[in-house]
């Protein structure tokens, strides 16, 4: 059949138009489509944990430990763990609990290994960020000071007994001053193992992650393990825990 000239004319001035919507609902379509994947929050879902701030500035810990080791650290590593555990809980009976009862239901349980995993190392990185402090480390004094010389006979005895856990845990893990039975500690714990799921009541904690050292001292991990005992432990956030556990 043939077009008359009337209608012909009339098509051309229409075609561009609706090729035009066309493109344009196709576009809408894409990005509505694109906007649902971005988040849970699009759907009201509410998550019960975030990045908790540090409680000193990213340069605070110069230049021992550096603003760029903070940013992957912190801003990268620790902020993955949050997002991984509010993925993993959203939905569950989980949702409302604390952070350190997920820890505990999650813990030693297969099926829980990625929650106890992401929940942990959220619970040992912000312990990690208060154990440390501008100007900190060195010999402490007062109630830490007798504490440690009455258990381990010396100072000098705990940071080796310190040193010696952080240096021989092998791969990924952390070294902690803890007490138990009243009396102090030194314990270390692989990956994301924490004191949380035993009788240890932890004080202080050092992270021997390769992330936690590595852009500022390699592979030399004696050399960051004398950095935070001589220059980073916060003995006060110590005397804190030491008198609420004692």
């Amino acid at each position: 059949m043939q077009m008359s000239k009337r209608k012909f004319i009339k098509f051309s001035l229409l075609a561009p138009m609706l090729a035009m919507s066309a493109c344009k609902f196709s576009f809408m379509e894409r990005n509505l489509h694109k906007k649902s994947l971005i988040t849970t929050k699009n759907l009201g879902v509410s998550m019960p944990f975030e990045l908790p701030t540090l409680p000193y500035t990213k340069n605070a810990l110069a230049p021992h430990i550096s603003e760029n080791t903070i940013n992957y650290h912190y801003g990268k590593h620790h902020q993955a763990y949050v997002t991984n555990l509010n993925n993993l809980i959203v939905g569950t009976d989980l949702e409302k609990k604390s952070l350190e009862d997920i820890i505990k239901i999650s813990a030693n349980d297969k099926t829980k290994a990625g929650i106890f995993n992401n929940s942990a190392q959220v619970w040992n990185h912000t312990f990690y960020w208060h154990s440390m402090k501008p100007n900190g480390g060195g010999k402490p004094n007062g109630t830490v000071l007798k504490k440690i010389e009455s258990d381990f006979g010396s100072y000098e005895n705990f940071v080796n007994e310190f040193k010696n856990a952080g240096a021989t845990q092998f791969g990924s893990g952390w070294a902690w001053l803890i007490l138990e039975n009243n009396k102090l500690k030194v314990v270390k714990t692989g990956n994301a193992e924490t004191p949380l799921t035993t009788s240890g009541k932890p004080l202080m904690t050092m992270d021997v992650w390769e992330h936690a050292y590595y852009l500022d001292f390699q592979n030399a991990r004696p050399s960051y393990i004398d950095t935070f005992l001589n220059h980073l432990v916060n003995w006060d956030f110590v005397e804190e825990n030491l008198k609420k556990f004692s």
